[in-house]
């Protein structure tokens, strides 16, 4: 157990795959841990909802030593312009997290959160949250959250799904 250990660690430090050391074949998780890509990730968030706001907060954080990986765009701004981002409305982002991959293909809801993970380097997060067991579950929580949030951060104001922008 103690050479296999050895090994594994050796393995890991050298650059050596430590899935083949431990004799896996298949990879754990589809998603990468980090974006690898030169194109940005864009995220696509309400920069009015305080909730939404520390988590871009903390995904800017655990970025920040791979600048251009992840481009959070805030579609509370006046200057946000939905074609420059897919065709996606204001309303549409409002209405749910939206993410554009390098590839921008426009992934909604937890899938969104799945790519926007993957990309700063919390790829296990977003397997997790993409396994058949767990996944039903983010569906429906992240649908009460998505329905609610506007009542919940103080924005009852904002239910029709227009709010007033702001200045950049």
């Amino acid at each position: 157990m103690l050479s296999t250990v050895r090994t594994l660690l050796a393995r890991i430090a050298s650059g050596v795959s430590s899935r083949s050391v431990i004799g896996l074949t298949r990879p754990l998780c589809s998603h990468r841990t980090y974006s690898t890509d030169p194109a940005a990730v864009r995220v696509l968030y309400d920069g009015e909802c305080p909730i939404c706001v520390k988590e871009i907060q903390f995904l800017q954080y655990l970025q920040r030593n791979r600048p251009g990986k992840v481009d959070f765009v805030d579609i509370s701004l006046q200057c946000f312009d939905e074609e420059k981002y897919g065709g996606i409305s204001y309303e549409m982002a409002m209405d749910e997290m939206h993410v554009i991959d390098e590839n921008n293909k426009v992934h909604r809801g937890v899938p969104a959160f799945t790519v926007m993970y993957s990309a700063v380097g919390l790829g296990w997060l977003g397997c997790f949250m993409s396994w058949p067991l767990v996944r039903p579950v983010m569906d429906k929580a992240y649908a009460i959250f998505a329905k609610n949030r506007l009542k919940w951060t103080g924005r009852e104001d904002c239910t029709t799904g227009r709010c007033v922008k702001k200045e950049p």
